[in-house]
C-alpha cells in the first residue's frame, strides 16, 4: 500500500471497474485480461 501526497493532504485512491456486456457469455478471456491488467497499471501505477 503506497499513499501519494501533495502539500496539503495524502491520499490513498482504488478504482473498481464494471463491464457490463449484452450477452452472458466468456468475452473477457485470459489474454484480453492481463492485457488490460498491463493498460490500468500503466495509466494508473
Amino acid at each position: 500500500m503506497e499513499l501519494d501526497n501533495n502539500n496539503h493532504s495524502v491520499f490513498l485512491m482504488y478504482y473498481h471497474l464494471v463491464l457490463v456486456i449484452k450477452y452472458r457469455r466468456q468475452v473477457i478471456d485470459d489474454n484480453i485480461s492481463n492485457r488490460l491488467k498491463e493498460i490500468f497499471e500503466y495509466i494508473a501505477p
